[in-house]
């Protein structure tokens, strides 16, 4: 599982010229799933995002995580995260999960960030969306989970 953290201040999904998931102050995660994830890695991707600590304290330093500061989170599946480029001029996505084991991963990590009480909005597996991203800092990172 790989996830490409990014934090905003706010964010939003557009499907079909409507606004689907929207966000202020927190976390865009763009989520893709591989081949041979398990619900090991959604533990385990879920824990180390949610207490990741990328938002500023009273001093300025990176000391607060997205559950000390109240913030929300967008999650937007992402299959292209996998894309493999070293050969050729088309990206592979071989090690991308196909759809059916996506849309199971990509539902279970959703419900389990709802668990940790952090407001959490999506945008709608597998569409065409339009991600619209106000970056703060700007902080990403990617964060692959053990299988990877």
């Amino acid at each position: 599982m790989r996830a490409v953290i990014q934090r905003v201040s706010e964010s939003k999904v557009i499907v079909e010229k409507k606004i689907v998931g929207e966000i202020k102050n927190g976390l865009l995660i763009l989520l893709g799933i591989k081949t041979n994830d398990s619900d090991k890695d959604v533990e385990y991707m879920i824990d180390k995002i949610i207490n990741l600590r990328i938002f500023n304290d009273n001093d300025g330093k990176l000391n607060k995580s997205i559950q000390d500061i109240n913030g929300e989170i967008l999650i937007v599946s992402n299959f292209t995260v996998y894309g493999d480029s070293r050969k050729g001029r088309r990206p592979s996505y071989t090690e991308s999960a196909k759809y059916d084991i996506a849309l199971k991963y990509y539902e279970l990590f959703i419900k389990k960030i709802k668990e940790t009480g952090i407001n959490c909005q999506t945008g709608i597996f597998g569409a065409d969306m339009k991600v619209c991203i106000e970056n703060d800092g700007p902080i990403t990172l990617i964060l692959d989970s053990p299988n990877n």
